[in-house]
């Protein structure tokens, strides 16, 4: 696993709802500063992983350490968490929704006024402040879950599908924050099926499947592991003039050509044979795989039920609505805070 002074380490989780397996051993670590895209099917236990690390959820084996020590009460008051499901009061506004959680998270009540006149301003939702959050698009809403998460200064960010629903100026002011947030030191997770995004804006990434990561590294590190790739154009070639060719791990056509993936033991010189007697050879390139291929060869085996209970409430019944989770996560804290 990777390590790092302050890393946020995922270790050897396993979560289970009877007879049904929503993480086995799930392990990956993010360092300070690293934007960590965290990528799998729906169900692969990418939520779960999440609610374990904020204490939303308890694990039956492993655990998640920040700096090196097991999460707590007193590590999880200093995590931004933003849920796949909104989280957010619909009758509160959102001026005094963000208010209330920065104080719950410690703040004094001027420092949370300036924090929430600072993140809905830098969000785009500041002229918003008076406004219900029920009264707003499902993508402002989005982005006040996102002030919500930021609204205390935390020292680590877990963002749960932070970018759907999101228009694309909306995705890019998303990308600046998460990269600033970075900048800062601050280790940042988020999981995501944009992979053209993660792709993009990852320092590493990790694929899950079926509760377990698969693979786990840069884009050039994850793709120096997968088969090679080739890009062929025949004139008057069959469909499957691939198949049965040494070597040859899967084919499917593209635009007007074939994308071939070669095993690291292919010899490409009996492809080319193969490509020359069918028809006539017009074009024979040489293609790293994108991170789409990457993700399809890696969790192609994942049964269709993995993590059934993905989204529930660690004990087999409804998912668990997010506030309500929050607050049972925050235990202890029993202050009376004035918004």
């Amino acid at each position: 696993m990777h390590h790092a002074p302050g890393a946020l380490e995922v270790d050897s989780l396993t979560k289970r709802y009877g007879t049904q397996v929503a993480l086995d051993g799930m392990s990956f670590s993010v360092s300070p500063g690293e934007v960590f895209g965290f990528v799998g099917s729906n169900g692969a236990g990418k939520t779960t992983t999440m609610r374990i690390a904020v204490g939303v959820l308890d694990t039956d084996r492993g655990e998640v350490r920040w700096r090196g020590k097991p999460v707590d009460a007193e590590s999880h008051a200093v995590i931004g968490y933003m849920p796949e499901e909104r989280g957010l009061y619909p009758k509160m506004t959102v001026a005094r929704h963000l208010v209330y959680l920065a104080q719950l998270h410690g703040l004094s009540r001027a420092d949370a006024v300036t924090a929430m006149q600072t993140w809905t301003e830098r969000l785009g939702v500041d002229k918003y402040r008076d406004r219900t959050v029920d009264s707003l698009s499902l993508g402002n809403q989005q982005r006040v879950q996102l002030a919500a998460a930021l609204v205390h200064d935390p020292q680590v960010l877990l963002l749960d599908e932070p970018f759907s629903g999101l228009d694309p100026l909306a995705v890019d002011t998303m990308s600046a924050v998460l990269r600033e947030k970075a900048a800062e030191g601050v280790p940042v997770l988020f999981s995501s099926h944009q992979l053209d995004l993660v792709e993009r804006l990852c320092d590493r990434i990790g694929i899950v499947r079926s509760g377990t990561t698969v693979a786990c590294g840069s884009v050039e590190e994850l793709r120096a592991r997968g088969s090679a790739g080739v890009y062929v154009e025949i004139d008057g070639a069959p469909d499957d003039w691939a198949s049965g060719v040494a070597g040859v791990e899967a084919h499917r056509p593209e635009g007007s050509g074939t994308v071939v993936h070669l095993n690291t033991e292919a010899d490409e010189t009996e492809l080319v044979r193969r490509a020359l007697s069918v028809g006539r050879l017009r074009t024979f390139q040489r293609r790293q795989p994108t991170l789409t291929e990457l993700f399809r060869s890696y969790v192609a085996a994942e049964p269709h039920d993995a993590g059934e209970h993905e989204n529930g409430n660690g004990n087999g019944n409804e998912p668990e609505h997010p506030g309500k989770a929050r607050k049972r996560a925050r235990r202890g804290k029993r202050e009376k805070v004035t918004a």
